[in-house]
This record gives structure tokens, C-alpha cells and sequence, in this order.
């Protein structure tokens, strides 16, 4: 079958590879859909992290043989230890991910454990139900910062994970504001119902979340928090803090970090998803996958969210 497969720092190529066996326990899924994720752009330009050869892909849709219409929660835990015993299967101890501990869904199928295939609502599209998976990151995130009605909330970033978190905000409060420095990104904002769009934050907010993870990202969801407010860092773009830490201190601000989610997140954004707009993404034949790949990584496109569809 085809794959797009991460073979080296940076690379990423279109290949003939083996037919995935389904063992006991497993499903194979023939993928309709398939998104490329902020983590996999930055996180192929080197091997710490994600083995090559790798065929990547953790936020997809599909059918099985039987005939069911599906969407995977890519995040496999063990079930026994503390921290799934206590709820957290996302810090669970020996924790995997389809697509990047196993191979993943840039590819005409893929086998994944039954346990983690979710069916889809009715009138739920394969391309709407591959965001399943961001709107999961949002959901878990937008729970930490804990909001209340009328919160004041800004999110930095406007990209995938940044527009799933506003869509989930919006649940919440209307005062929403979203940063970027695309203007596209800020246009897509405001059409999804940010009550506010900038470059730049102004003001004090009850809570900031930070979908960029860049070092002014990370100063600023700190800088303009009111005191006693929540700052949710869940984007991945640089390890540097960048912040006053005397300022946590005195200003007794929290800065919480996001990954993943739990089942009940994920369940969560499975249903929100019918009701929230996530008809937005870009849609691209899998044999474009490594040129799409390329564009993103160099910034040649501005596309939001790509979708790969063998």
C-alpha cells in the first residue's frame, strides 16, 4: 500500500510499504482522512523524539471492514498505573501514540486497537471527525484553565489547536480573544466568533492560553493574566520558559502545562464536534503529502489545516 513515511531529519516520502496485519484486539481501518498536525512540521527536523522510518498521522478518520464509519483516540494507555488509576491516562506511565510509537495514518490503512475506535455521530463528515482529535487537546486544555461564565480568555495562536481552543472557550464565555500574525488566521477567528482578534494582546484576561509555545508566547500568556489567573501552555514550539517568575510569585498567577487528554476529553470533543464548525481544513491527495509537507514546513503555504486523503 502507499505511506507517507518520515525517513530522516526534515524528510518526508511517499513509499510503497508492507499491508498492516490485524492481530487479536486490533482493527484495520481504511483512512479517509488524515490531518497533519503542528507537532509532526517541527517535530520530524529531528529523530529524539520520532523514530524513522516512521509513517506518521494520529488525528484521522476512516471506515473498518465492516463497515463502520470511525475516528481513532491515537492516545494508548496502560490502565493500571497511578496516574490512569487516578483518571490521568495522559501521563500514564508507559503511554504510546498511533503515529509516533506505532505506525500512524498517512497511509491507505492502518491497524489500531479496537479499544481506541470511537464511531462517529451521524452527520458527522470524515474530514469534520479528523479534527476530533485537536478538539480533544482543546477540550483538555480549556478544562485546566478552568473558566467560569463571562471569563475573560485570550488564546495566542490561530492555528489548529488555537481555533479548536477557541471553539471550546466559546462553550464557556463569549469574551474570547485570539493573537496571531497571519491575517487569514485572524479573518478565520473572528468567522468562528472571536469576540476580539490581534497581533498583540492588550489588557488583563482570567486566562491565557498559549497554542503557539514560542518564548514571547510563553512571557506573554503570563504578562497579561490578572492576578490569581491561569495561563495553559499546550503549544510545543520552544523549550524556553521566558517568563518573570517573580511575577507567579508575587501575582500568585498559574502557569499549567496541557498534553493530550483523557478518554472523557476525548468522548467530550467526539460530541462537540456536531455541534461547533470544523469545516475549515484543506483537503490534499495522500501522493501530495510530501510536497504539502514541504510547503508548510518552509511557510510557502498558509493553509490551516491540511488533510491528507488517500
Amino acid at each position: 500500500m502507499k505511506a507517507l513515511v518520515f525517513t530522516g531529519p526534515g524528510v518526508v516520502e511517499l513509499q510503497d510499504v508492507a499491508e498492516p496485519v490485524a492481530g487479536e484486539g486490533e482493527v484495520e481501518i481504511q483512512v479517509v482522512a488524515s490531518g497533519i498536525c503542528g507537532s509532526e512540521l517541527h517535530g520530524i527536523t529531528h529523530t529524539e523524539f520520532r523514530k524513522p522510518p516512521l509513517v506518521m498521522g494520529h488525528e484521522f478518520s476512516g471506515t473498518t471492514a465492516d463497515g463502520r464509519r470511525v475516528t481513532v483516540n491515537p492516545l494508548l494507555s496502560c490502565g493500571t498505573c497511578a496516574a490512569c488509576a487516578r483518571g490521568d491516562e495522559q501521563l500514564c506511565e508507559t503511554r504510546a501514540i498511533i503515529g509516533i510509537d506505532a505506525p500512524g495514518a498517512f497511509a491507505e490503512r492502518v491497524v489500531v486497537p479496537e479499544r481506541a475506535v470511537r464511531e462517529l455521530p451521524e452527520g458527522l463528515s470524515f474530514a469534520e471527525a479528523a479534527l476530533v482529535e485537536p478538539l480533544a487537546n482543546a477540550v483538555h486544555a480549556v478544562r485546566l484553565a478552568g473558566l467560569v461564565p463571562d471569563s475573560r480568555v485570550a488564546v495566542l495562536g490561530a492555528g489548529t489547536i488555537g481555533l479548536t481552543c477557541l471553539l471550546v472557550a466559546l462553550q464557556h464565555t463569549a469574551d474570547v480573544t485570539v493573537t496571531d500574525l497571519a491575517p487569514g488566521r485572524l479573518e478565520l477567528a473572528a468567522s468562528l466568533g472571536a469576540a476580539r482578534t490581534s497581533t498583540a494582546l492588550e489588557g488583563r484576561y482570567d486566562a491565557i492560553i498559549d497554542a503557539v509555545g514560542a518564548e514571547a508566547t510563553h512571557q506573554a500568556s503570563v504578562d497579561f493574566l490578572r492576578p490569581g489567573g491561569t495561563a495553559v501552555w499546550i503549544g510545543l514550539l520552544s523549550a524556553s520558559a521566558g517568563f518573570d517568575g517573580q511575577e507567579i510569585v508575587r501575582a500568585e498567577k498559574r502557569v499549567v502545562g496541557s498534553y493530550c487528554y483523557t478518554p472523557r476529553d476525548f468522548d467530550e470533543a467526539l460530541d462537540l464536534a456536531t455541534r461547533v464548525r470544523l469545516d475549515w481544513a484543506t483537503t490534499f491527495p495522500l501522493s501530495e503529502g510530501a510536497d504539502v509537507f514541504t510547503s508548510l514546513m518552509s511557510g510557502v503555504t498558509e493553509t490551516t489545516k491540511a488533510l491528507l486523503m488517500p
